[in-house]
């Protein structure tokens, strides 16, 4: 890649290079990496394009353009999305926060009273801790726990909770779903791995490549997790608690049919932006059996 001096020529030289590699929005990308190596807003790039690069700010620009080439999302390469109007840090430990799991926190809100003072959210396969961190900042009054299998997306989870100004109502615990949790919550969301483990390869390279896979793989017929998840519901959820869980294209149903034999009630089933069913949501019956188990306490 020729070393553009100034930041239009860098801008046009690597829309150029990114729209020739099959990446949409190629333009909008550059002008992306390149704020963030300069450490500065979009309208720097866009409004001072006769400004020099210096030679290290050109070499730190041209190698995340050649990352993004390979599919590399750019997410990792700038270090975080925003989501639910939060930026969220994301590095290779944690799916990038996408737009259409906006829609279990839309419900959520929609189906709890959130005046409640004593209300408790648990997120299970917490990852970025995205779902989490955006309930909390619109429940001033509840506190969560975050919950994931993997120290390294805990790690970065913890980080966006004090980058969001939410650590003192936010905790995360590494565990495998609801095995080493005690107590009960009002509020449990979840977006577990879906996607059936032969479509994997065939996702978008910036997923398949990238992304972690165990956030990803739902076992032969993607409803693997599922199971896991809802054969201990009844014992994590509050009575009259509430589950919102994120599903695939296609799983609405069949998830719904598993809270509803664990005895949830009043279930629904609602849309993303796209139209497609993106989560199921239900309540434990006031009366609903809590099983005794010896678990650790968080």
């Amino acid at each position: 890649m020729m070393r553009p001096d100034t930041l239009g020529a860098a801008m046009d030289r690597a829309g150029t290079v990114l729209a020739a590699a099959g990446i949409p929005s190629a333009r909008l990308e550059a002008r992306l990496m390149l704020a963030h190596v300069l450490d500065t807003g979009n309208e720097t790039v866009v409004g001072y394009p006769e400004r020099p690069l210096t030679a290290r700010q050109r070499t730190a620009f041209e190698r995340l353009v050649g990352r993004r080439c390979n599919r590399e999302p750019l997410a990792y390469l700038v270090g975080e999305r925003e989501f639910w109007s939060l930026p969220i840090i994301v590095d290779r430990h944690t799916l990038v926060p996408r737009p259409d799991s906006e829609s279990v926190v839309e419900t959520a809100l929609a189906r709890i009273d959130g005046s409640r003072p004593d209300l408790r959210v648990l997120d299970l396969g917490t990852g970025s801790g995205c779902l989490l961190l955006a309930l909390l900042s619109e429940l001033p009054r509840a506190s969560g726990l975050g919950v994931d299998c993997s120290p390294g997306a805990l790690r970065v989870a913890q980080r966006n909770a004090f980058a969001v100004g939410l650590a003192d109502r936010a905790r995360f615990v590494c565990a495998d779903w609801t095995t080493a949790l005690d107590g009960t919550y009002e509020v449990v969301v979840a977006n577990p791995p879906y996607v059936t483990a032969g479509d994997i390869a065939a996702l978008a390279p910036e997923i398949a490549r990238y992304e972690p896979r165990m956030a990803l793989d739902g076992g032969d017929d993607g409803l693997g997790a599922y199971r896991a998840i809802i054969s201990d519901l009844p014992r994590v959820v509050a009575p009259g608690g509430v589950v919102i869980l994120e599903v695939g294209d296609g799983q609405a149903a069949a998830v719904a049919a598993m809270l509803r034999m664990a005895g949830f009630q009043r279930l629904e089933i609602n849309n993303d932006l796209s139209g497609i069913s993106r989560c199921v949501s239900g309540f434990l019956g006031q009366n609903g059996e809590q099983k005794k188990r010896n678990y650790i306490r968080f």
